[in-house]
């Protein structure tokens, strides 16, 4: 027995060793990576002129347009083996002149109040659309109401985010469908416009536009839809409780045109070992207009591109290819993340990876993850590389819209998660500039994601090794 004995310690030391040196290997290249993003990074400077020199970035526009050609040259900058543009049509819609409301409480009595367009709204008639306004909470309300209580009124949906939910995401997919959903249930009632309370937790003057739908409602029945400022709802429910009969007025500009063509901007790093499978690391390259789109999702656009960056520039050399892909139309569509998903299909290429950023350039906590339980323990057991790092989050289910159309059963994807606090004070909003991004806060995730593709690329997802599996503590 003693012999065997032996040879089953040796044998046992010989992993742990192993481990051991792969988890010090690891170690230190993830500190390569996170010094160069925090001491030599990019990120930061693509992000200032993304914002600050070419701005907004409405699907359709001119400045999305110079977004795709500036981002594309940058790629091709970092010597990447392959930059290709992949034609898409967009949608276009405009939001004309500034929209103007008020409050009319009496003759001569008025107070205006802040309001934006939700993407994809009809213009009100020439003169601006006056009427009664009746508030609900959400859209079940409409059925309790009726058309009695609704036909020739403004709906004023007024559901706020929740603040008692620590995930502001989840806060915020409890009233979204509001906003994207009430002028088309508005409008089966006889309601003559909508105005939504903004998606925020803050109060402040600042209304934040998104994306609604009229679904099939016929284009002569379709209604106007704006969203308010938090603080212009409040004050427009106080004075509802004391006076129903008030007036509200608001005007809107806006247009929808046809579709035009626009890009996803892709580049690559060619795999050594297994050049035939794909890992995508990406965020979407348009933005609402109100502001400059630096959170959503200027830093999801350049915290991908740094990624190839810092592969490039630590030595790293990919065994899988590395694919940045800058989705247009996340915003307003998700043709940029459709059309992405069916050249994919359409050229039989084998993804086995994708991780996108589309929550802000906030502090990283880590990663939601769309796997199955043998892929997601696997990740699951890198997560002591990331403590130096403070990443401690790791979740299972959900990953990014952009890449959701990859889904196939086999695919892992995977979404960065920052701090989501602050995240909602300027989603959708004028607020959404440059000043608001922390550099150190976007270096760091842009280091967290190369992180992530790093070790994926390295180890692969398809079973789990003693070499990873025993990492030590």
């Amino acid at each position: 027995m003693k012999p065997f004995y032996l040879a089953f310690v040796m044998l046992f030391s010989g992993i742990s060793v192993s481990a051991q040196n792969q988890y010090i290997e690891d170690s230190l290249n993830i500190r390569k990576i996170y010094d160069m993003s925090l001491l030599n990074g990019k990120s930061y400077e693509w992000l200032d002129h993304l914002s600050n020199e070419i701005g907004g970035r409405l699907s359709g526009s001119y400045n999305a347009q110079q977004a795709v050609e500036y981002t594309k040259a940058e790629l091709e900058e970092l010597g990447l083996d392959k930059v290709w543009l992949q034609p898409v049509m967009v949608p276009k819609w405009t939001r004309g002149e500034r929209e103007f409301a008020y409050v009319q409480t009496g003759p001569g009595s008025s107070r205006n109040v802040n309001i934006t367009a939700l993407g994809g709204s009809v213009a009100t008639p020439t003169g601006g659309t006056k009427a009664e306004v009746i508030e609900v909470q959400g859209l079940e309300q409409l059925a309790e109401y009726g058309r009695e209580n609704i036909e020739g009124k403004i709906v004023f949906f007024n559901r706020p985010m929740r603040a008692d939910l620590i995930h502001t995401f989840e806060a915020y997919g409890g009233c979204v469908d509001q906003r994207y959903s009430g002028a088309k249930e508005a409008a089966k009632y006889g309601a003559v416009g909508v105005i939504v309370r903004s998606m925020n937790l803050r109060l402040d003057d600042y209304p934040h536009t998104g994306s609604m739908s009229y679904g099939d409602t016929p284009v002569d029945k379709r209604i106007p839809a704006a969203a308010i400022s938090t603080n212009d709802a409040e004050y427009l429910s106080s004075i509802l409780k004391l006076q129903k009969d008030l007036q509200f007025y608001f005007k809107l500009n806006c247009e929808q045109h046809e579709d035009v063509e626009s890009y996803n901007v892709i580049g690559e790093i060619t795999g050594t070992d297994y050049p035939d499978e794909i890992m995508v690391v990406g965020g979407h390259l348009d933005s609402w207009d109100l502001g400059d789109g630096a959170h959503d999702d200027g830093a999801g656009v350049v915290q991908s591109m740094e990624v190839l960056r810092l592969f490039k520039e630590t030595g790293y050399k990919p065994k899988r290819t590395v694919r940045v892909v800058l989705f247009m139309n996340e915003e307003n569509g998700l043709r940029g993340g459709n059309k992405y998903a069916e050249v994919a299909r359409a050229q039989n290429e084998e993804h086995v990876f994708a991780l996108e950023s589309d929550a802000g350039g906030f502090t990283p906590r880590g990663f939601s993850i769309t796997a199955n339980d043998t892929q997601f323990n696997k990740i699951l057991s890198w997560k002591r590389l990331f403590k130096p790092y403070l990443i401690h989050y790791f979740e299972q289910g959900g990953s990014g819209a952009d890449i959701g159309p990859l889904k196939d059963g086999n695919i892992v994807l995977a979404g960065l998660r920052p701090d989501s606090q602050r995240y909602f004070d300027y989603h959708h909003a004028a607020s959404d500039t440059f000043d608001k991004v922390n550099k150190r806060e976007l270096e760091l995730g842009a280091a967290t994601m190369a992180s992530l593709m790093y070790l994926v690329d390295k180890y692969g997802l398809d079973n789990i090794s003693n070499e990873t599996a025993e990492m030590p503590d």
